[in-house]
């Protein structure tokens, strides 16, 4: 596996919602960390068509993408991070056309960003989620103290995904878009 594939880490996800606002929050901070040359950070919250736009126009392509982003999950504690490899395949076309129709309207959703992206056909091999149980929804800049805690944790797993890739201490999970919308893993 070659460790210097062209990679985006990008964060997905609204501001002033508490923990759900982790992803953009800590973009200053993943942008500050010292990265090779070959791996890039960027905000992906300004809609899925736009991102398609981007991913179509960059050259060379990106081989790996990380997205960093909050979902709420039954059985989770809040900061507990989940690491998912995105595996394709498209809902019916009912649902793709109401992604598109939420990413028209502004709605940020990664689940959107990832079934159009794979209607585009702009993700390569690898693309992750490292997703970080929020916890409910509240308004506000302010994170909760197991948010809080979790910070270190979701920092390295990222870059740790994006330099040396999954390795043992990441319990990988899949989805693909057949069934994101039923909150379904599937077997790898």
């Amino acid at each position: 596996m070659a460790l210097n594939k062209k990679t985006l880490i990008g964060t997905v996800g609204y501001h002033i919602l508490g923990n759900h606002s982790m992803p953009p929050m800590l973009f200053p901070h993943l942008e500050a960390l010292s990265l090779p040359d070959h791996i890039k950070v960027d905000e992906l919250n300004w809609g899925p068509v736009a991102v398609v736009q981007m991913f179509e126009a960059e050259e060379p392509s990106f081989e790996k993408v990380i997205m960093l982003c909050a979902i709420e999950r039954e059985g989770r504690e809040i900061g507990e991070i989940d690491v998912f490899k995105w595996k394709g395949e498209l809902p019916d076309e009912e649902q793709i056309q109401a992604c598109v129709g939420d990413a028209a309207t502004g709605v940020i959703s990664v689940e959107n960003l990832l079934v159009i992206g794979e209607y585009f056909k702009v993700w390569k091999d690898e693309v992750y989620l490292v997703d970080v149980e929020p916890g409910p929804e509240v308004a506000g800049e302010q994170w909760t103290e197991g948010m809080q805690n979790a910070i270190p944790d979701i920092i390295s797993t990222v870059k740790r995904l994006a330099i040396e890739g999954v390795d043992d201490r990441m319990s990988l999970k899949f989805l693909q878009g057949d069934t994101i919308f039923n909150e379904e893993t599937v077997p790898n």
